[in-house]
């Protein structure tokens, strides 16, 4: 079944992102005379309808999944300029070899250098963007932390009961870790296109350094493996979070 068709019968069902975050539901399509699927209409949360490219959607199982747009043109840069730059090298080394002429080697090479410039100005213009969307998961694992401290104060103080606390302790982890999950990848995309640009490939010993949790996924490590205690306050916490800090200090003492 092709990917047109799984689009067809996919209409009603939801659609989440690559994270497993829920965008909303496939409500009609934007169909070429030929049959072609150009886009899908999304009904999303806030009741709006959104269009999106069919090319940004894949069907998986039961589920449609929009793939990222940073992701695909970081794929794509990924893998166009080394192979430009090879095409490149490879017509220098044509010329060394006298199997081409000057004039012909002038011509070819003016031609890859103006795609390489275009490729290049494209990943410059894609990383900044990748640094807003880091910043942005950043901000959002910030406040997911801000609200797990707020959710353990008011539960260790008895204004949320066991099973209220649970339940939302739960879905605040769930989305700790699809941002986390989002932020790594992302600074994995921006590490890869800067290296490309300065003409190297990222090694695996790099890759797996990247993709090695931070401090802060570290922290929240131990939150979860003791859902009773609350997080150690940062200097960044408001007031709640630092009389928590001074209590625990003095039942440690004690």
């Amino acid at each position: 079944m092709t990917q047109d068709s799984n689009l067809f019968i996919s209409i009603g069902k939801e659609v989440k992102d690559e994270y497993g975050r829920s965008i909303g539901k496939a409500t009609s399509l934007a169909v070429n005379p030929n049959g072609r699927i150009n886009s899908v209409y999304v009904e999303q949360g806030n009741g709006k309808i959104t269009k999106y490219p069919a090319e940004n959607l894949k069907v998986e199982d039961s589920e449609i999944i929009l793939l990222s747009k940073t992701k695909m043109k970081a794929a794509t840069l990924s893998d166009q300029i080394p192979l430009i730059w090879r095409k490149d090298q490879a017509l220098k080394e044509l010329l060394e070899k006298r199997k081409i002429s000057s004039e012909v080697h002038e011509d070819l090479h003016r031609s890859f250098e103006g795609v390489l410039n275009q490729l290049k100005s494209e990943a410059q213009a894609l990383m900044e963007n990748i640094d807003k969307e880091i910043a942005e998961c950043s901000r959002e694992i910030k406040e997911l932390n801000y609200a797990l401290v707020n959710l353990e104060i008011e539960h260790e103080i008895g204004k949320i009961n066991d099973q209220s606390y649970q339940t939302s302790f739960s879905t605040i982890m769930e989305h700790l870790k699809k941002a986390k999950a989002e932020k790594t990848e992302l600074e994995a995309m921006g590490t890869e296109l800067s290296n490309i640009l300065l003409g190297e490939t990222p090694s695996l010993t790099e890759q797996e350094t990247k993709e090695e949790p931070t401090e802060e996924p570290k922290a929240q490590d131990e939150i979860q493996t003791d859902a009773s205690t609350s997080p150690a306050p940062s200097p960044d916490l408001p007031e709640p979070p630092v009389v928590v800090y001074v209590k625990e200090v003095g039942q440690s003492s004690t």
